[in-house]
């Protein structure tokens, strides 16, 4: 099994995002990789400079944090032949690891964009570095910067931070860091190829949490209306929790609710909805204990939401 490290560099509309192509939102114009071995042992690099054919110019910020502007990419490859190129690299037997949980989702939409999807087959499992750093050394929540997690390791610099071969280089030093058992339980997931049929949908268990992923809905109407997706079940034994509060949402895109399991106590739900490209919804549901001061806080939630909509009620009377 080969251990890819990559990292992405990527440009936009330098008009801004009125001019900006929706389909490709940001073009890719570097990869960087490491490989290594089961050891943590980096045998091998891939690097290419990609050649611009969507964005014809570097966005100033783009420019400000990686140094590149579009002479440097002229001769570059262009993406079709460097996806290609990169994935014959990985070799056969590969798990990406990657800092942060972007580069995965924008490759697949470069991808996408060229008709090159079927190279990689999704929902893609991969191991965000970022996460892991935080599981290993801090609270799982906090996400740090690459450079901050380098400093703290004390891990010798020896090139800019920002650019696609350095990040990864600097990635997988950290990735060694970082011991298996803290590692292989908490990997992450990549919908931008989600789920489309009931059979499709995902369930998965992590040490702190569950989540699910649904098949896709025509409407947003219909998501909430869903068995599968308003249920809650306990996380550590799966049994049916039973609802204290109601599913509820202030902005129809993420919805609350704490259902009380017997044996192991109160559980919270969080759906986020989403809106593929295509039109259609689906929902990522992560399920996990809470406190009673965690449950207190989403019940004051729903509280001033409810006061709120009140308000809003009388005052469209008086008008």
């Amino acid at each position: 099994m080969n251990y890819i490290v990559f990292d992405l560099e990527w440009n936009q509309s330098p008009g801004g995002k009125k001019y900006a192509n929706r389909h490709l939102p940001f073009e890719i114009i570097e990869i960087g990789a490491v490989k290594l071995n089961e050891q943590k042992e980096i045998t091998d690099s891939f690097h290419r400079l990609i050649k611009p054919q969507v964005y014809n110019w570097i966005h100033d910020s783009i420019h400000e944090v990686i140094h590149v502007d579009y002479k440097d990419l002229a001769d570059g490859t262009l993406f079709p032949q460097a996806i290609r190129e990169f994935f014959q690299w990985c070799g056969e037997e590969w798990c990406f690891f990657t800092w942060g949980n972007q580069d995965v989702m924008e490759l697949q939409r470069n991808m996408k964009y060229y008709g090159l999807l079927d190279l990689l087959s999704g929902p893609v499992t991969y191991y965000d570095v970022q996460k892991l750093y935080s599981i290993r050394y801090e609270d799982r929540k906090t996400r740090r910067a690459l450079e901050y997690a380098v400093n703290e390791l004390k891990i010798e610099k020896g090139s800019d931070f920002h650019r696609a071969l350095a990040d990864a280089y600097y990635t997988a030093a950290v990735l060694k860091k970082i011991e298996d058992p803290y590692i292989w339980p908490n990997s992450s997931l990549d919908v931008y190829q989600n789920p489309k049929t009931k059979k499709e949908e995902i369930h998965v268990s992590y040490p702190t949490y569950d989540k699910y992923v649904s098949r896709e809905f025509t409407a947003r109407e219909k998501v909430m209306k869903d068995r599968e997706v308003t249920s809650t079940r306990c996380p550590v034994c799966h049994c049916n929790a039973k609802r204290k509060i109601r599913w509820f949402s202030s902005n129809m895109k993420n919805y609350y609710s704490v259902s009380a399991c017997q044996e192991h106590g109160l559980v919270k739900g969080k759906i986020r909805v989403r809106k593929t490209e295509e039109e259609k919804y689906y929902v990522i549901k992560t399920i996990k204990l809470i406190t009673n001061e965690e449950a207190e806080e989403i019940q004051h939630k729903r509280e001033s939401l409810r006061r709120k909509k009140q308000r809003k009620r009388r005052s469209e009377k008086k008008v």
